[in-house]
């Protein structure tokens, strides 16, 4: 790298029209961006991948980043270099960030400093890539949306993912009585290993049933919803009175009856994923840096993919059988 940093250019991943995954091109002729005075220059040493990321590069999704761009916003790596009026960090810290200016699937990433936060020697970069969307993620959802209160049940509807596995981590941290589901075997048992009191198999014709019968037909309180253009109706049923979906994850159009909701006086309530606050940000980044230092917050690092397999990694996130962690780039 010393070679191509005297270049100052680096290797990146580049989206020049909006399309399938074949679009992400890698280059290898990107100029390092260079930090302005609040911002740092990060060697990226992971960078997580999220379905979302795979919506914008389709072109499907509300927010459309001028073209050409670079996907990734949740790194992990080391300071290489900061702006004037930085003084939170310094070159060789390690760090992880829950935003990126110019794309994470790169080998240097530009951040605002106020998105970077220190990474605990407990994590290494791969977890650290694993932190901050999911877990920023699931606590917004769970607390600052979802009013979850110890005591109070939850269902996270697909677990076993990286916001699945944060979910379960934080709502049992929390005191909550936490279910969850996957698509796999292996799946239930990260799940279970991850803080859920009870698994449950979606793939099951009768899972549905099972979850009512767990919950001695009173319904749970919050359901962490990653894939409401299927579920959604079937979760308004498993909803106790008062209860609320968190719609986390969707990739499509549903049709639901509205007395549902007017039956147990329930709600559907979205978690964008570009809205938190600077406020709810630092929330976030304060339970999560309190959890990894207490040992509960342990990030679980799924399939890991080299920079020039970006399509591949984009391809799976969508269609594999059953996630297991968190999806993380390496460059």
């Amino acid at each position: 790298m010393a070679a191509a940093a005297a270049r100052a250019v680096m290797r990146a991943v580049r989206v020049s029209e909006f399309g399938g995954p074949e679009v992400l091109r890698l280059r290898a002729d990107v100029p390092i961006p260079a930090p302005k005075d609040t911002q740092v220059l990060i060697k990226v040493h992971a960078c997580g991948v999220n379905p979302v990321e795979t919506y914008i590069r389709s072109g499907n999704y509300a927010r459309k980043p001028a073209l050409p761009y670079t996907p990734g916003s949740d790194v992990a790596g080391v300071i290489e270099s900061v702006g004037e009026r930085v003084t939170a960090f310094k070159k060789g810290d390690r760090v992880f960030t829950s935003a990126t200016l110019s794309g994470g699937y790169a080998d240097y990433a530009v951040a605002e400093a106020d998105t970077v936060f220190p990474l605990s020697d407990k994590l290494n970069f791969s977890q650290g890539a694993a932190v901050a969307i999911p877990y920023f993620t699931a606590y917004r959802a769970l607390f600052l949306k979802g009013r979850a209160k110890a005591g109070e049940s939850v269902l996270i509807h697909g677990a076993s993912g990286g916001v699945g596995i944060a979910a379960c981590q934080i709502a049992r941290a929390y005191g909550l009585k936490v279910l969850g589901t996957a698509g796999t075997e292996e799946g239930m048992n990260i799940v279970l290993r991850n803080g859920a009191h009870q698994a449950f198999n979606h793939r099951e014709a009768n899972y549905l049933d099972k979850i009512k019968e767990y919950t001695k037909m009173q319904g749970v309180n919050i359901i962490i919803e990653m894939l409401s253009n299927v579920n959604l109706a079937a979760d308004l049923h498993l909803l106790s009175h008062a209860g609320r979906v968190m719609v986390v994850g969707c990739r499509g159009s549903i049709e639901i009856n509205p007395r549902e909701t007017m039956n147990k006086e329930s709600s559907i309530i979205g978690v964008g994923r570009f809205l938190e606050t600077e406020e709810e940000r630092r929330q976030c980044a304060q339970v999560v840096l309190e959890g990894i230092e207490a040992g509960w917050l342990k990030p679980v690092v799924g399939p890991e993919y080299p920079l020039q397999e970006v399509a591949r990694a984009h391809e799976d996130i969508i269609h594999s059988s059953g996630a297991r962690g968190k999806m993380v780039l390496l460059p």
